[in-house]
C-alpha cells in the first residue's frame, strides 16, 4: 500500500512519461537507465529491502548496496535531518561528527591504518588514493586487474579495465596498457585459466611478472589496486593467499598496495571479515591504503580514503595543501556515524552471513532440468555478496538467457537485480544489509519461475538488460 507520502508525491510530481521524455531531452544518451530495453522504473520511495514507484508497486531490491542499513533508515533520517537543521557547511572549521567519524572508522581498520580523509564519492576516493600512492612512492606506475573498476575519473578509468573497450581512451589491449598500467589477469576460479588448488599462486604469479617488467625499465612499482570483491567482473573474490604473495611482490618493489573496498566494506560479506580483503586467510595482509564509498552514507555522498601516517606523512611533504569542500560535511557525516551505528546494533555482519548461506542453499537447491537448457554454472560469493554465473549446458554463457530472467524478475515478479561481468551472464546480489531469508525466497522463487518460461519464449527478441 502507498505511504500519504508517497501519495503526495505522486499527485505533484510529473508523469513517468513525462519525466522520461524530459530525461532523453536534456540528459546525454550515454546517462544509462535501468530496465530501458523495456519498461523504465520510476522509483518514487523506499523501505528497507524495497523500492516503491510512481503507483506505489512495490519491488524486492537485491542490488542497490548504496542504502546499506536500508532504504529510508529511520535513524540515518533522524541523524540527516537533526544536522541539517542546525549547520550544513564547508569542512574547514572543527566539527565534532567528522572527528568522532574518523575515530570511529580507523577503530575498524587494522592498527597502522589511522589517517582519514573524507570524501565524496568512491571515484573520488579511489582517485585520491592513486595520488596518495604516487606520493609515497614517487612511482606513476600501477597494477590493476582485468575486468576491475575503480571510478569515473580520468586516473581511475586508466585503472579500470571494464571501461577498457571504449573508445574514449587509446589504450592498447595487450597486457602493458600506455607505459604506466600493467593489468593482470582476473583471479577467476570458474571461467578463469586457473581453476585448481594452485590457483592462487599461478593467479600471483602475473602481479610478480608486472613488478619484473617495471624493474626490468629501471622503475618501482607504484601501487596494486584491487577490489577486495570485484563487482562488474561478476562477483570475484580472489582465492585464499592470492592478495598475501600479490601484496609481497608489490612491496619488494618499491609499491604500496591499495585496497578498494567501495562495493564490499562495511560488513557485507559477513561477520569473519569486516573488510573484502581479509576474506579467505588473508587476515595477515594489511593494505597501505583502504578506500570506501557508496555504502558509508547510506545514499548521502560520503566517502572515505584510510591510509598509514607513512604515506600521509609522503603526501604532506609534497607542501600542496589537501581541501576538499563538501568530504565529511556535518550532515554527511551524521549519516555516516547512524550507519555505524546501525551496523553495530543490529549485528549487520552476521545477518549477512546468515542470509547469505540461506540464499546459496536455495540457489543449490533448484532443479531447472525444465529451464530451456540454461543451468546454473557457478554460486559464488559470501554473505550478502553473490552472484550466480547462468551457463548452457555446454558451459557457455548464457548472455541473452540472463538478460531475459532480469527483465522477467521485474516485469512478472517485482524484483529488481543487476547483470554484470565480462559476457553479462552474472546476476549480482548485493542488496541493502537488512534482506532478509523471506526477502530471499521470494527472489529464488521468483527466479526459478522466471528460468521455466524461457521454455516457451522466442529469445531472438530478447535484448539486451541495461541494469
Amino acid at each position: 500500500n502507498k505511504t500519504e507520502i508517497q501519495e503526495e508525491e505522486t499527485e505533484q510530481c510529473l508523469s513517468k512519461k513525462e519525466v522520461h521524455e524530459l530525461r532523453k531531452k536534456y540528459f546525454s544518451p550515454n546517462v544509462s537507465v535501468s530496465y530501458a530495453n523495456s519498461n523504465p522504473l520510476m522509483i518514487m520511495g523506499g523501505l528497507k529491502a524495497r523500492l516503491f514507484d510512481e503507483n506505489g508497486n512495490s519491488y524486492l531490491d537485491t542490488r542497490n548496496n548504496v542504502a546499506h542499513v536500508g532504504h529510508q533508515n529511520p535513524r540515518v533520517i533522524e541523524a540527516v535531518q537533526k544536522q541539517v537543521q542546525t549547520l550544513n557547511t564547508n569542512t574547514r572549521y572543527l566539527h565534532p561528527n567528522a572527528a568522532v567519524l574518523a575515530q570511529r572508522l580507523a577503530d575498524l581498520l587494522p592498527d597502522s591504518l589511522t589517517k582519514v580523509f573524507f570524501v565524496n564519492s568512491g571515484s573520488e576516493a579511489n582517485d585520491l588514493a592513486l595520488r596518495l600512492a604516487r606520493a609515497r612512492t614517487k612511482s606513476n606506475n600501477v597494477i590493476c586487474v582485468e575486468h576491475a573498476y575503480h571510478g569515473h575519473t580520468i586516473n581511475t578509468l586508466e585503472v579500470s579495465p571494464y571501461k577498457f573497450k571504449s573508445r574514449e581512451f587509446d589504450l592498447d589491449f595487450n597486457n602493458v596498457l600506455g607505459k604506466s598500467v600493467i593489468k593482470v589477469p582476473c583471479p577467476d576460479t570458474y571461467r578463469g585459466e586457473h581453476r585448481g588448488s594452485d590457483a592462487a599462486s599461478k593467479y600471483a604469479d602475473y602481479v610478480v611478472q608486472a613488478c619484473s617488467t617495471f624493474k626490468d625499465r629501471g622503475e618501482n612499482v607504484g601501487a596494486f589496486i584491487m577490489e577486495g570483491g570485484m563487482s562488474v567482473g561478476g562477483v570475484i573474490l580472489p582465492p585464499p593467499n592470492y592478495l598475501a604473495k600479490s601484496v609481497e611482490a608489490v612491496r619488494t618493489s618499491g609499491g604500496v598496495f591499495i585496497a578498494d573496498e567501495v562495493q564490499t566494506g562495511l560488513g557485507r560479506l559477513g561477520d569473519d571479515c569486516f573488510w573484502a580483503f581479509q576474506h579467505g586467510g588473508n587476515k595477515d595482509v594489511v593494505p597501505d591504503i583502504v578506500t570506501i564509498g557508496k555504502p558509508f552514507g547510506n545514499g548521502m555522498p560520503l566517502a572515505a580514503v584510510i591510509t598509514t601516517h607513512e604515506v600521509s606523512d609522503s603526501f604532506h611533504s609534497m607542501g600542496v595543501e589537501y581541501f576538499n569542500t563538501f568530504g565529511g560535511n556535518p550532515v554527511c557525516a551524521a549519516a555516516g556515524l547512524a550507519v555505524l551505528d546501525e551496523i553495530e546494533e543490529y549485528k549487520l555482519p552476521a545477518h549477512a552471513a546468515r542470509v547469505g548461506k540461506h540464499l546459496k542453499k536455495k540457489f543449490r537447491g533448484l532443479d531447472l532440468s525444465a529451464c530451456h537448457g540454461v543451468v546454473i554454472g557457478d554460486i559464488r560469493g559470501c554473505g550478502l555478496f553473490i552472484g550466480i554465473e547462468i551457463v548452457r549446458e555446454n558451459q557457455q554463457p548464457a548472455t541473452i538467457e540472463t538478460s531475459f530472467i532480469c527483465t522477467t524478475l521485474k516485469e512478472n515478479f517485482r524484483v529488481l537485480t543487476s547483470i554484470d561481468g565480462p559476457y553479462d551472464n552474472v546476476l549480482v546480489i548485493k542488496p541493502p544489509m537488512v534482506f532478509t531469508e523471506d526477502d530471499a525466497d521470494e527472489f529464488v522463487s521468483g527466479f526459478h519461475q522466471s528460468c521455466i518460461l524461457l521454455a516457451e519464449t522466442d529469445l531472438t527478441k530478447t535484448s539486451k538488460t541495461p541494469t
